[in-house]
């Protein structure tokens, strides 16, 4: 096993174990999921590279799992791929605020998003007429709703107001198969880069250490609010990408979709006592 492999698993695994850990998941447990995801990875490179769906010994061979255990764990695959989705409501809402927030028409002269009427007369800014921006497959009401119940949202009468920048859900299930898309979409940007694949993707950071324990309780919120700005910029952009498509000769029954994610993240912590001993393993 390489050395620098085996130092980025496990930079990798230690958060996410620790985690397991507080929610009673024993070794045991990750250990079985582990046998199905190896056996379905196997299968999906296999898939990826044009060669035939592999027998269950060479699943075996190359994943080191006993072809027993293979047969069942295929079985297994083929009756749903164990991922969670994110919940309807949830991902609608997160759209609506993110064009609520980042849409030129939905923001008052200073860049603050608007408070919103419930409705308004053709193409005027107003909540419904937002939840049709995003081409969302859901009542307005449905997503007022949601968004009135996860506090995002101030409804006073007939006006809508953002409380907050961002859609957070307070549900567990829509914050796990949030941590699962962000991470999983991070990860495979990595090891698209690491196979040296074309075109490659923006994956970086800035990093500092040995900083004065004041500095990141002084720069946290400027930061925050950088990155939320990016994330707008963003938002624009591919609006106005995918509109420009939809104008020209664009056969869109022709084409196969595509799908995009762009992240930023925080992250701060003590740095760790010096140790004469070296590293941890």
């Amino acid at each position: 096993m390489s050395s620098a492999l085996k130092s980025a698993a496990l930079s990798i695994l230690r958060p996410f174990v620790r985690y397991l850990i507080t929610q009673g998941w024993t070794y045991g447990a990750l250990a079985e999921l582990l046998k199905f995801v190896y056996v379905g990875e196997v299968i999906a490179l296999d898939q990826r590279d044009g060669k035939p769906a592999p027998t269950d010994s060479r699943v075996s061979l190359l994943s080191g799992i006993h072809r027993k255990e293979v047969r069942r764990l295929r079985e297994e695959l083929q009756s749903g791929s164990g991922e969670i989705a994110l919940r309807h409501g949830a991902n609608m809402s997160a759209q609506v605020v993110a064009a609520w927030v980042a849409c030129e028409a939905y923001r008052d002269p200073q860049g603050e998003p608007l408070a919103l009427p419930l409705r308004a007369a053709g193409a005027t800014a107003s909540f419904e007429n937002l939840v049709r921006l995003v081409k969302a497959d859901m009542r307005p009401r449905t997503v007022l709703d949601e968004l009135l119940r996860a506090g995002v949202v101030e409804q006073h009468d007939d006006v809508v107001k953002l409380a907050r920048g961002g859609y957070v859900s307070d549900l567990p299930e829509d914050r796990l198969a949030f941590m699962g898309a962000h991470i999983g979409d991070h990860l495979r940007a990595t090891v698209h880069n690491l196979e040296g694949r074309a075109p490659t993707y923006l994956e970086q950071s800035v990093y500092f250490d040995d900083l004065p324990p004041i500095v990141p309780g002084e720069v946290r919120d400027d930061l925050r609010q950088l990155g939320e700005q990016v994330l707008q910029e963003a938002y624009q952009r591919i609006m106005r990408a995918e509109k420009t498509a939809q104008s020209g000769d664009l056969d869109a029954t022709q084409t196969s979709k595509k799908r995009l994610r762009l992240g930023v993240y925080y992250y701060e912590d003590d740095m760790p006592a010096s140790n004469s001993a070296g590293e941890q393993p």
